[in-house]
């Protein structure tokens, strides 16, 4: 078991869930209520086990990969952070509109924008460093971890966003 390989099944399931929403017709609000609850909580419980677990580790192990910000560990993992506050708030904005309206669909594909913009920027940055600096133990025990913290949140947690200078001095 890998941590990156459980983050990129998480990222799968993330598009799979978005992709679904489009799919319900508007009126089904039931539907639509019920996925979008799940996917919700799922992207607040993934993006919390991340900053638990994977990218305090990068911190440690990381070099900096591809297309990072300004180049380091450090940038690719404050702007996963300020990344994961933008989808908080994005998440937070669709519960300001009626289920199944024009604007509260409006407001689930901003939160997939702005996920999927993530995701890309994550996949090609801090798991690609992880995979070239972390060894595959560190990999296995921080995949157990996570994958037990987000059985355990199942139905989500409390969405907090965090400063990212403030958390990078912390795990870094």
């Amino acid at each position: 078991m890998d941590i990156t390989q459980l983050i990129l099944d998480d990222h799968a399931e993330q598009r799979r869930l978005f992709a679904i929403i489009e799919q319900i017709d508007p009126k089904d609000t039931d539907a639509l209520s019920a996925v979008w609850s799940r996917l919700s909580a799922f992207l607040d419980v993934h993006a919390e086990a991340e900053e638990r677990f994977f990218y305090p580790e990068l911190l440690k192990q990381g070099e900096g990969a591809n297309d990072a910000e300004d180049g380091t560990v450090e940038g690719e993992t404050e702007d996963a952070i300020e990344d994961h506050n933008k989808l908080r708030d994005a998440v937070k904005a669709v519960e300001k509109h009626k289920v199944g309206t024009k604007a509260w669909f409006d407001a689930v594909g901003e939160a997939n924008v702005v996920n999927s913009k993530h995701m890309g920027e994550e996949e090609r940055q801090g798991l690609t460093d992880f995979r070239m600096n972390a060894d595959v133990e560190t990999r296995h025990e921080l995949a157990v971890k996570f994958a037990a913290f987000e059985a355990e949140y199942i139905t989500g947690v409390k969405p907090v966003n965090k400063d990212p200078e403030t958390y990078i001095e912390k795990h870094g």
